[in-house]
């Protein structure tokens, strides 16, 4: 599996032929985290909310591929990909707002990706049962909008999740660097994150920043 990180919470997730992309950056987004919106052929494209930041999946057809969109809660089974979405409520450019939480399994890895989510968008337990052991978890942490970098980690240790991979912050900025201080860690930014299964055995909680290309 190949993951790379286009902008704001825009991820590509690669396996073999088959193209996931989670929350594609729309033409009509004013966010100065957004950046250019990408243009690919995805076979599944999933939106956390219905805003411009987050469900572009119209720049997701390319020749005849054209994506199963997914933006909302429920469970899916598209290409043998098993998908999980749970609804929560959260605040976005200062409105209360709805936002899907997605689970879903590649390769035999569980990803969890929470949307953009403040502190008030988690608390309900079922969430978590539902989702389950999390392999990979994307994690927003720009505050804001969103999780502040110490509410992230404080998050991250109740999920307990072999990866985590922050999103939603200025590159460059200060967030990702109060972030890495609150989880202990020093890491490079990487091109892009290629993982198996087996890769992930022994692992807590190790953060891999990615590039936004």
């Amino acid at each position: 599996m190949i993951i790379s990180h286009l902008g704001l919470e825009f991820f590509k997730i690669q396996h073999g032929d088959f193209v996931l992309a989670v929350n594609p950056i729309s033409k009509k987004s004013r966010s100065p985290l957004a950046g250019k919106p990408a243009h690919f052929g995805a076979d599944i494209a999933l939106t956390s909310m219905n805003h411009p930041d987050f469900n572009g999946a119209e720049n997701l057809s390319h020749g005849d591929r054209v994506p199963f969109v997914i933006s909302g809660p429920g469970e899916y089974d598209r290409r043998g990909i098993p998908i999980r979405g749970f609804l929560t409520k959260t605040h976005y450019g200062g409105e209360e707002r709805l936002n899907t939480v997605y689970s879903f399994v590649i390769d035999g890895i569980r990803l969890c990706f929470l949307g953009p989510v403040d502190s008030s968008g988690l608390s309900d337990p079922s969430i978590w049962e539902g989702i389950g052991d999390v392999d990979i978890l994307f994690l927003p942490i720009g505050g804001s909008d969103v999780l502040t970098p110490a509410q992230a980690y404080k998050l991250s240790l109740s999920v307990e999740p072999k990866v985590i991979i922050p999103m939603h912050y200025k590159e460059g900025g200060s967030e990702l660097k109060k972030f890495l201080e609150e989880a202990g860690e020093k890491v490079s930014p990487e091109e892009k994150y290629t993982v198996k299964k087996k890769d992930l055995e022994g692992k807590e909680g190790e953060v891999i920043v990615l590039k936004q290309s």
